[in-house]
């Protein structure tokens, strides 16, 4: 089982609740000079944390359409930060996440190496969510990873 006190060090952040439409920023992102109102906020939010885990379905061997705009809206605000990443599809999604690994890369992340990767198959019933124990038992490992780099990587942060 997750240890309460891992689980109440993090915050979801659902996409949802952003509505980033296509990137529409003048400038790339690089520059930090954001001119639209929803860009500022989505940027406030991710700033505030130290550190990600990622969710991500599998399509078509990548992402979300949706989760890659979100990541491509920001550049500063995701230097320096640790990430983890949960999958699901056909596969586990574990294809998405080793895309996803390509372009935290560049966007000076630290990922580190544990995942979940959850079956449509296993996990769920192409309804309704249901991992067996073990998953739940296995994330634990990317959390106190997740957890742990944040820390490290709090000085390059502050510099």
């Amino acid at each position: 089982m997750l240890v309460e006190a891992t689980i109440s060090e993090f915050e979801p952040v659902d996409l949802l609740d952003y509505r980033l439409p296509r990137l529409d920023e003048a400038l790339p992102p690089s520059l930090g000079q954001y001119s639209q109102p929803h860009t500022q906020e989505w940027a406030s939010r991710i700033a505030s944390f130290d550190g990600f885990i990622m969710v991500t379905p599998e399509y078509n061997h990548s992402t979300s359409g949706v989760l890659k705009n979100a990541i491509a809206y920001l550049y500063a605000e995701w230097n320096n930060k640790a990430v983890a990443f949960v999958g699901y599809g056909g596969l586990g999604g574990a294809r998405a996440v080793e895309h996803l690994r390509l372009i935290v890369g560049e966007l000076q992340m630290a990922d580190v190496r544990s995942q979940v990767s959850l079956s449509l198959f296993h996990d769920f019933d192409f309804s309704v969510f249901k991992p067996g124990d073990f998953q739940i038992e296995a994330l634990n490992t990317p959390l106190d990873q997740v957890l742990a780099w944040s820390k490290a990587l709090a000085p390059l942060r502050a510099a």
